[in-house]
C-alpha cells in the first residue's frame, strides 16, 4: 500500500511539487513525476493539489490524480470525490476512478454516493465502477480484507480464494459473472503469475465491458511479461477501443519496455486522442529515466533545484 511507502520531504520540496503538478505549462510528463511523487506524501497540501489536479484541462493527469487519492486511502479527500463523480462534465474516466478511489477508501458512509452514481450516471464504464466499489465495501464489512498485495497497490477487488486456475480462467471470462467477481479472478491469476495464468488474463481483453479490459491491460503492465506485448499492441493500435483502454495499454507497452513497444510508443506518441497520446510520452519519459539510473519520481533527489536540473 502507499500509506505504507509514505516519506517526509521538506516544506520547500512539498510546495514545489505541489506547484510543478499544477503547472500547465510544464511537459506532462513532468507533472506527472510530481504526481507519483505527492501520491508518496501526506498532509493537507499534497491532498489539495491532487484535488485540485482532478479538475484539470488533461483527463489523463485529472484520472490519475484521482487514482493516486484512493490509493492514499485518505478519508479527507472524500468530499471532493464525491464532487467530481457527480460532476457529468467530467470525462468518464475521471468520474470512474473518483468511484474508484470511494470504493478503496472503503468507508462505510460511501456507499449512498455510489448508489447515486449507479442509478444515474449515463456512462457505463462508471455504473460498472460504481458496481464494484460497492462490492468491495461490503466485502470489507463482511469478511477481513488483506490488503496486502504484493504490488503495492490498493486493488478494486480481493484475489479469489479458489485455487484451481482453470475456475479463475473461467469466471474471469464468463460474461454472466458479476464485475467484482470478475475483478477477483483477475487478481488471483495476476498473484499466480505463471505462463497459463498470463495466457488467461491475455484471453480476457476480449471481454465485453472496457473497464474490464481497461483493468486487465494494467494488470498486463504490473506482470511486466513479454508474452503479452502482442495483445497489447493490438489494444494500442484500435482507434475504436476506448481511450482507457489504450490508455493502460501504453502504459503496459511501456513497462515491458522491449524495441517494438518502444517503437509503437513513439508512434502513438502522436495519436490524437489526448490520453493516448499523453500516456505514451509519460511512458517513453519513464523508461529514459530508468535508462539513466534515475527515480521518475522527485522525492528521491535531495533539492527541488537539483530536480530540475535533472
Amino acid at each position: 500500500m502507499d500509506a505504507q511507502r509514505s516519506f517526509q520531504v521538506s516544506p520547500e520540496t512539498e510546495k514545489f511539487l505541489c506547484q510543478q503538478l499544477l503547472d500547465q505549462n510544464q511537459p506532462i510528463s513532468e507533472r506527472f513525476r510530481a504526481l507519483f511523487s505527492l501520491r508518496n506524501l501526506r498532509g493537507a497540501a499534497p491532498r489539495n493539489a491532487l484535488i485540485q489536479a482532478t479538475r484539470d484541462t488533461s483527463n489523463l493527469l485529472a484520472h490519475e490524480a484521482a487514482f493516486a487519492l484512493g490509493q492514499m486511502q485518505d478519508s479527507e479527500a472524500i468530499p471532493a470525490l464525491e464532487t467530481v463523480l457527480n460532476d457529468l462534465s467530467l470525462h468518464p474516466i475521471v468520474r470512474h476512478e473518483a468511484a474508484e478511489a470511494l470504493g478503496a477508501i472503503g468507508l462505510e458512509r460511501n456507499i449512498a454516493l455510489l448508489k447515486q452514481s449507479l442509478a444515474s450516471d449515463p456512462a457505463q464504464e462508471v455504473r460498472e465502477t460504481c458496481e464494484l466499489a460497492l462490492s468491495r465495501i461490503e466485502e470489507m464489512k463482511n469478511t477481513t480484507i488483506s490488503e496486502s498485495s504484493p504490488f503495492l497497490s490498493v486493488d478494486p477487488a480481493a484475489p479469489a480464494t479458489c485455487s484451481s486456475l482453470r475456475e479463475l480462467r473461467e469466471v474471469l471470462l464468463n460474461e454472466k459473472k458479476s464485475m467484482y467477481e470478475r475483478y477477483a479472478a483477475l487478481f488471483a491469476l495476476r498473484n499466480l503469475g505463471e505462463d497459463e495464468a498470463i495466457s488467461a488474463i491475455v484471453e480476457s481483453l476480449g471481454a465485453n465491458s472496457a473497464l474490464l479490459r481497461h483493468e486487465v491491460a494494467y494488470v498486463l503492465g504490473q506482470l511486466q511479461n513479454k508474452k503479452a506485448s502482442d495483445a497489447l499492441s493490438d489494444v494500442l493500435r484500435d482507434v475504436n477501443e476506448h481511450p482507457m483502454v489504450r490508455h493502460e495499454a501504453a502504459e503496459a507497452l511501456g513497462s515491458i519496455a522491449d524495441n517494438r513497444c518502444i517503437a509503437l510508443l513513439e508512434e502513438f506518441a502522436k495519436d490524437p486522442e489526448p490520453i493516448v497520446s499523453q500516456s505514451c510520452e509519460v511512458a517513453l519519459s519513464m523508461l529514459d529515466f530508468e535508462r539513466s539510473g534515475k527515480s521518475f519520481e522527485y522525492l528521491f533527489m535531495q533539492t527541488p533545484q537539483v530536480q530540475q536540473a535533472s
